[in-house]
């Protein structure tokens, strides 16, 4: 009862609680303390809806407020959910404008119209303004209160169910616009160099996570190739992985050389990580319009394939620490690597061979290497899809593969004269 309140019958404030069993598929509004609220001027009126539930199969806390005053006054102050039994003639509001006060005052908040034998048009439009049932009082019996009132709050929690899913699914896909925004799109001035990408996030419902990838090809003819991997896959590494990415590109187009690239990128890492512990592996390449070699700049990332004909072999340049371990003690070096006409790269981060093959082993780097040779005879698209499928099919009965995969194949398009 609330303090203040003209008493409605010795019994009023004393109204047990009782768990009442949902709907299987949908959580019960009675898992915890609901409550009703009777919002009524009339003595004679409340007294009736009291005596009413008293003789139903429901048994919970009534309140009865005389006015939407009061009765706002009442609703601000609850966490848990509610029914409110709303008399639409009150001394203080007419009509509707007391169910579109209370919709915007407690959203959670079942309502139940109470109306006269002459306003059902009226309940209909209480429906359509917010209400969730409606019951004309002279023809009100405890059975139907009761079951209008369970109804009302199961209805209520199935539209903010209904709400939360539509707003998670708007949120969702608002993501993934930008997330599909935020992966690179080869930089390329002509077809004479062909680069195939495949992306995989680790973290469930994401397009993008912490491994990057991008390509550009310079003015004279020189292309420039990244991947990298930020450590953890959460979305604070997306959104470091998206800027080392942003940032080596503007570095690239700048002319910056690419001995200066891992200690420019781990500037910018530091600068922006939130966590100290976070670290950054990267290969950089270059590719000079000869075409007859490559240089490869590694700090702390995997080897790379190197695809010549049906030959694959595991390429292990010389590199440097990772990136953000010890800021500032860094040193990295370039490896000439010599490319014959037609051979290619196959860049990728470890994600795609630390997926476990069994309860104590993991895929490794000899076995990538043996599932590539098995697939030497594919062109650039299957063969990088065929390592992913392996990777994950030898994972898939021990969880899958956990962490964000990039794979990234690179090479120089066969000339009229080379083929």
């Amino acid at each position: 009862m609330r303090t203040g309140s003209p008493a409605l019958h010795p019994a009023a404030a004393a109204f047990p609680v009782q768990t009442v069993s949902a709907p299987a598929g949908l959580p019960s509004v009675w898992d915890v303390n609901a409550s009703i609220l009777l919002v009524e001027d009339d003595a004679g009126d409340a007294l009736l809806v009291e005596e009413m539930l008293a003789d139903g199969e429901l048994d919970s806390a009534l309140t009865w407020c005389k006015s939407l005053a009061e009765a706002l006054a009442f609703l601000r102050g609850q966490r848990k959910p509610v029914c409110v039994l709303l008399d639409l003639h009150l001394p203080d509001v007419y009509g509707l404008s007391a169910v579109t006060q209370i919709v915007e005052t407690t959203p959670d908040a079942a309502i139940v119209v109470l109306t006269g034998l002459a306003e059902a048009e009226a309940g209909l439009n209480a429906v359509a303004t917010g209400a969730q049932d409606y019951l004309v009082k002279g023809r009100i019996d405890p059975q139907a209160l009761s079951r209008s009132v369970r109804y009302a709050l199961q209805r209520k929690q199935v539209e903010r169910a209904a709400a939360a899913l539509r707003a998670t699914q708007l949120m969702a896909q608002e993501n993934a616009r930008l997330e599909r925004g935020l992966l690179p799109v080869p930089l390329l001035n002509d077809d004479s160099f062909e680069a195939v990408a495949r992306y995989e996030p680790g973290r469930a419902h994401g397009l993008l996570s912490g491994d990057f990838y991008d390509v550009v090809q310079r003015p004279d003819g020189t292309v420039h190739a990244v991947i990298g991997d930020v450590s953890g896959h959460g979305a604070a590494e997306a959104a470091l992985g998206v800027c080392l990415r942003v940032a080596w590109r503007t570095a690239v187009l700048c002319g910056t050389d690419s001995l200066e690239l891992p200690a420019l990128l781990e500037e910018i890492l530091v600068a922006e990580r939130s966590d100290p512990h976070v670290f950054a592996t990267v290969t950089s390449l270059v590719f000079p319009p000869e075409r007859d070699h490559v240089r490869i700049v590694r700090a702390g990332h995997p080897g790379l394939l190197l695809r010549h004909n049906t030959d694959i072999e595991w390429v292990e340049p010389d590199g440097g620490i990772a990136l953000g371990l010890l800021p500032g003690h860094g040193q990295w070096v370039s490896t000439r690597h010599t490319l014959e006409p037609g051979a290619g790269l196959v860049l990728f981060t470890d994600g795609l061979f630390e997926g476990r093959t069994g309860p104590d082993s993991r895929l490794g780097e000899e076995g990538l290497l043996a599932m590539a040779r098995d697939q030497a005879g594919l062109t650039a698209r299957p063969f990088i899809d065929a390592l992913v499928a392996g990777a994950a099919e030898g994972a898939a009965p021990y969880g899958g593969l956990a962490d964000d995969v990039a794979v990234l194949h690179l090479a120089w398009k066969r000339t009229a004269h080379e083929q």
